[in-house]
């Protein structure tokens, strides 16, 4: 198989579905997919800005990067590799109904997917760090070429699709192919402090009607996003190092 047919796999996308956001017929993905005609530079980078996957990747100058990510029910034993992302009871927790919260306010709204919620959850975890100096949500992310993406987010949607939780839906914003995601149950907001739900609503306030370029754009603006290779994880002290853009506090001089 193919590593475009694996990734339009992966996406879910129908071959039709795949001939439009690349810009060609359905023949000719159909093509692309086996391999008998390969992709053009211009139609790899479509692809990569629907998708929003690294465009090497597609191209298949590199792997993509992968994370086993585990919900931590106990300790984490020695033989655990840097690879492996455990994650703690608590934080599943916060994780889980922090995207139920946000997803009841707009999760309805025609510009949040996937990609938007990536940002916001970015921002709420590292605006409230910077603010607070302690963990939000405490998410592990990634840079990627489009900006901050959490790790767990996968593993975490996963097992509340499965529980019946939140429900997952495939529909089209403008030209593209968009997953968004449905709140079944309502958030169980007695985890979070009145200072968290607070912080959280101050962040779907202020981004929750920008795009994904737009938080994109944003994000890419943000020191802690700059200063992180790709593909390594996104390094929440570097916070205190940002520009007036993102900043969300203004420090005197015998703070820096």
């Amino acid at each position: 198989m193919t590593t475009i047919e694996q990734i339009r796999q992966k996406h879910h996308l129908s071959q039709e579905a795949f001939a439009e956001i690349v810009g060609v017929s359905r023949p000719t993905a159909i093509k692309i997919c086996d391999g008998s005609r390969e992709i053009r530079l211009s139609e790899a980078k479509r692809l990569s800005e629907a998708l929003e996957i690294d465009l090497d990747s597609i191209l298949g100058k590199k792997p993509t990067i992968s994370h086993q990510v585990v919900i931590q029910k106990k300790k984490p034993t020695p033989e655990q590799t840097s690879m492996r992302i455990s994650v703690p009871q608590k934080n599943f927790e916060k994780f889980k109904n922090a995207l139920l919260y946000i997803t009841q306010k707009i999760g309805a709204s025609p510009n949040v997917g996937q990609s938007v919620l990536y940002k916001i959850l970015y921002f709420c975890d590292f605006d409230y760090y910077e603010k607070f100096e302690e963990q939000l949500i405490g998410a592990t992310y990634i840079k990627n070429h489009f900006g901050p993406t959490p790790v767990e987010f996968r593993k975490i949607v996963d097992d509340m699709i499965k529980n019946g939780e939140i429900e997952e839906v495939k529909t089209k914003h403008f030209k593209y192919e968009q997953t968004k995601y449905l709140p079944v149950f309502l958030p169980n907001l007695a985890i979070f402090s009145a200072q968290e739900i607070k912080h959280i609503d101050e962040e779907i306030e202020r981004l929750g009607k920008k795009t994904a370029k737009e938080l994109s754009d944003l994000s890419h603006g943000d020191v802690p996003w700059i200063t992180t290779a790709e593909g390594k994880v996104i390094e929440y002290e570097a916070v205190f190092y940002r520009t007036a853009e993102t900043s969300m506090r203004t420090y005197e001089p015998t703070d820096l």
